[in-house]
C-alpha cells in the first residue's frame, strides 16, 4: 500500500519526501528478502542489484530510470558499504571525511577542506552508521561512553563522538588509509623532503638513532613514519604499537599490537602503556609506537634507555622545542613524582633526533626541520638545527615559497652513522654554507 501510495505521486513529479519514502521502501523490502535467503557478505552485491530488478519490476515502469539508479546505488552503499558517505570513502583525492551532523559534511581534498553535498536523513541516521562500523570490531558507544576510535577493514582510522559529549548530534572523522605505500622518492617528488635529508633519514634508521616524528593534526606523521621504517633491516624484529592500527610495514619480521578498549563491565582495557610494558618481554629489535600521548611516554623513553636503540614514534608538537615540552609533561602523566630536571636527562640522552613534519597554511606538507638533541647545558636540552625550511614569503596563489636548507652544522652523533656505514658527504651537511658561518 505505502509503495503504491508513493507511485500514485509519481505521476505530477516525485518530490524529495515521496523520493525518501520510496527509498525507504526499497531498502527495508531488500533487507527482508536478503534476511530470508541468509546470503554470505561477499556474494550479495550481485543478488542485490538482481533483488533491485525484481523490486522495481513489481513496482512497474512508473519509476524513472535515473530514480531506479539512484535507489540502487544508495541501496547498495547503505547495505554493503557506510550509507552517504561511501562515495567519499571510495574517491582517492579524499584523505579525510568529517561528518558534523546529518546535513554538514567536509572532506579534505589535496590539502583544502571542502563542503560536500552528501547528506544524512537525520541524527538517527548518522548514529546507524557508527554502529555499523564499530560493531564488527567488538567496541561499542552510547550514552556512557560517548567517544570512539576504531578501524575500517581497509585500515582508515574512524573516531565518533555522540550526544551527550557531542551537542549537535553524532560525528564522524576518517583519516583515511592509503593503499598505495608512499616512497621516500614520492617524498622528495613531492617536495615534502630533500634528497640530501632522504639520505640522512635513512642513513639514521639503519644507525638505529632514536628518532621522534612531531607535528600537528593531519600534518602527516604517520605517513612519515611509515617512510622512514622502511629503512629497517629485514633482519630485526619490530614490534608496532598502535591505537588504531594504520602502519604498513613491508618487513616480514614484525608484530603488531593493538591496543582494547574496556567490556561492558569496564574490564578488559588494554593501553599502549599495557602493550609498550609487554613489549620490552617480546625481545623487539626496535620498537615502534604510533603516538605518545601519555604514560607510556616514560615508558618508552626507558625503553630507548636500556638499549632498545632504533625506536621510533611520533607525537602533536608545531616544533622540535615544544616537543621536548611535551615529553615532558607526558613522563609527568605517568603518575611518577619525578624532578623535571631528572625528566630531562632522561629525554635528552633517550632522544637523538627530532623530525618535524608540518602542514603549510597552503595544505603542502613538508619535513620543516631535522633537529640533534644534543644533550643538557645546566637544566637546559640543547637542541641543534641539521636542516630547516626558510619560508621567503606566499605567491599569488596563496602557495608557501620557501627552501629546505642544511644549517652547515654536522650532527655530534655523526661517528655512530660512519660505524653503520655511512660516511655522508660534507655537502649533505651544506658544507659552503659552514664556511661562511666559520668565517663569521
Amino acid at each position: 500500500m505505502m509503495a503504491q501510495g508513493i507511485l500514485t505521486s509519481i505521476s505530477g513529479g516525485l518530490s524529495s519526501a515521496d523520493l525518501l519514502k520510496l527509498k525507504h521502501y526499497v531498502i527495508e523490502t531488500l533487507t527482508r528478502e536478503l534476511e530470508s535467503d541468509s546470503v554470505p557478505l561477499a556474494q550479495r552485491e550481485p543478488v542485490i542489484r538482481q533483488k533491485l530488478t525484481d523490486i522495481f519490476s513489481r513496482l512497474g515502469s512508473k519509476v524513472p530510470e535515473s530514480i531506479r539508479q539512484q535507489i540502487t546505488q544508495d541501496s547498495l552503499d547503505d547495505l554493503l558499504g557506510y550509507g552517504p558517505i561511501q562515495p567519499l570513502l571510495d574517491d582517492p583525492d579524499v584523505s579525510e571525511v568529517m561528518v558534523n551532523g546529518p546535513k554538514k559534511v567536509y572532506v579534505e581534498k589535496k590539502g583544502h577542506l571542502v563542503k560536500t553535498g552528501v547528506t544524512f536523513e537525520d541524527n538517527d541516521h548518522v548514529l546507524k552508521i557508527i554502529e555499523r562500523i564499530i560493531l564488527p570490531l567488538g567496541r561499542r558507544v552510547d550514552a556512557d561512553s560517548p567517544t570512539v576510535d576504531a578501524r575500517l577493514p581497509d585500515g582508515s582510522r574512524v573516531n565518533a563522538v555522540i550526544l551527550p559529549v557531542s551537542i549537535d548530534g553524532p560525528s564522524i572523522t576518517i583519516r583515511k588509509f592509503r593503499k598505495d605505500k608512499l616512497s621516500m622518492q614520492q617524498l622528495i617528488d613531492f617536495g615534502s623532503i630533500t634528497a640530501p635529508m632522504a639520505e640522512f633519514l635513512r642513513a639514521c634508521v639503519i644507525a638505529r638513532l632514536n628518532i621522534v616524528i612531531s607535528g600537528g593534526t593531519g600534518s602527516g606523521k604517520t605517513t612519515l613514519l611509515n617512510v622512514m621504517s622502511g629503512s629497517i633491516p629485514e633482519d630485526e624484529r619490530i614490534i608496532t604499537i598502535e591505537d588504531a592500527a594504520e602502519l604498513q610495514l613491508q618487513q616480514d619480521h614484525i608484530v603488531r599490537l593493538e591496543t582494547k578498549a574496556a567490556n561492558l563491565d569496564g574490564k578488559g582495557i588494554v593501553t599502549i602503556r599495557d602493550l609498550v610494558r609487554n613489549a620490552l618481554r617480546m625481545r623487539p629489535d626496535r620498537i615502534i609506537v604510533g603516538e605518545c600521548r601519555g604514560g607510556e611516554t616514560l615508558d618508552m623513553l626507558q625503553a630507548m634507555n636500556t638499549g632498545h636503540d632504533g625506536s621510533l614514534t611520533t607525537l602533536h608538537a608545531n616544533t622540535p622545542r615544544d616537543a621536548l615540552s611535551r615529553l615532558e609533561t607526558m613522563v609527568l602523566m605517568a603518575g611518577m613524582d619525578l624532578p623535571l630536571k631528572v625528566i630531562r636527562q632522561q629525554v635528552s640522552s633517550a632522544v637523538d633526533l627530532i623530525v618535524q613534519q608540518t602542514r603549510l597554511k597552503d595544505g603542502a606538507r613538508k619535513v620543516t626541520a631535522i633537529t640533534e638533541v644534543a644533550g643538557m647545558e645546566g637544566d637546559t636540552v640543547v637542541l641543534t638545527d641539521i636542516f630547516r625550511f626558510e619560508q621567503t614569503g606566499t605567491s599569488t596563489e596563496g602557495k608557501v615559497i620557501g627552501q629546505l636548507k642544511p644549517t652547515g652544522i654536522r650532527p655530534l652523533f655523526t661517528p655512530r652513522l660512519d660505524a653503520a656505514g655511512f660516511k655522508l658527504p660534507p655537502e649533505i651537511f651544506g658544507a659552503n654554507l659552514g664556511d661562511i658561518l666559520r668565517k663569521r
